[in-house]
């Protein structure tokens, strides 16, 4: 089985950097304002927490930065790729090559193993090993003994620690975390953040969250406030 590998040493400066962000979607109502000029810049390594009330606009900002959602207007740049210039096939590559993603519901394709669900998305981005590298990452997470366990065999704390496996097995510069707790219960929760962030730590990576947890939002480098689709503070 590999040893979990590092990605080689990013390139100092941003990893992300937003200008003048605006997103406005379209309902029964009407045009309806969700970010109103937004610019944020991220370093290399750095780890930031996005907080704010509900509908601030918290998770559409992590949207765009994943090319899950284009913006209406400005410039977004995420591991040295413009977004705004790609197609849904450029995007997808995006997210192959630089990115992962843990979500608050975890995500998971309830009919694959765990092992799958970590070593198809690697497969899908040309990774020879794919599947020796998926095994040492649910190890790394402490799931080698689960891999070849469904979804729904697994506990939430399980399948959130097969989502971080999944989101940073294949070396991503950023990985991007939305309400990574919010299913699980306190102590559960803990274990998953600590993973996070000792994960990220080691590996270098940029991390983005998004939490209504102020203690979480306190272990990251720096908290982004937002209000009403601006950046507060």
């Amino acid at each position: 089985m590999p040893v979990i590998e590092s990605r080689e040493a990013s390139p100092p400066g941003p990893v992300v950097r937003l200008r003048n962000i605006h997103l406005t979607l379209v309902g029964g109502a009407g045009p309806v304002n969700i970010l109103k000029g937004i610019d944020l810049v991220v370093n290399s390594g750095e780890s930031v927490a996005i907080t704010g009330p509900s509908g601030s606009g918290k998770s559409s900002l992590l949207a765009i930065l994943g090319g899950l959602e284009k913006a209406s207007s400005g410039d977004v740049t995420v591991a040295g790729a413009d977004l705004g210039t790609l197609d849904e096939d450029g995007l997808a590559r995006f997210r192959r090559a630089s990115l992962g993603i843990v979500f608050q519901s975890f995500h998971l394709l309830p009919t694959m193993t765990a092992l799958e669900n970590v070593a198809v998305p690697l497969e899908l981005a040309g990774k020879a090993d794919a599947f020796a590298t998926a095994a040492a990452e649910l190890d790394e997470v402490g799931l080698g003994s689960r891999q070849h366990h469904y979804p729904a065999q697994l506990s939430g704390g399980e399948q959130q620690r097969v989502a971080l496996a999944r989101a940073l097995a294949g070396l991503p510069r950023l990985v991007l975390a939305d309400e990574p707790t919010g299913n699980l219960d306190g102590a559960t929760g803990e274990k998953i953040i600590d993973l996070l962030f000792d994960a990220v730590r080691r590996r270098g990576t940029t991390l983005v969250l998004v939490t209504h947890d102020a203690a979480l939002a306190g272990r990251c480098d720096r908290i982004v406030r937002m209000a009403d689709g601006l950046v507060a503070a």
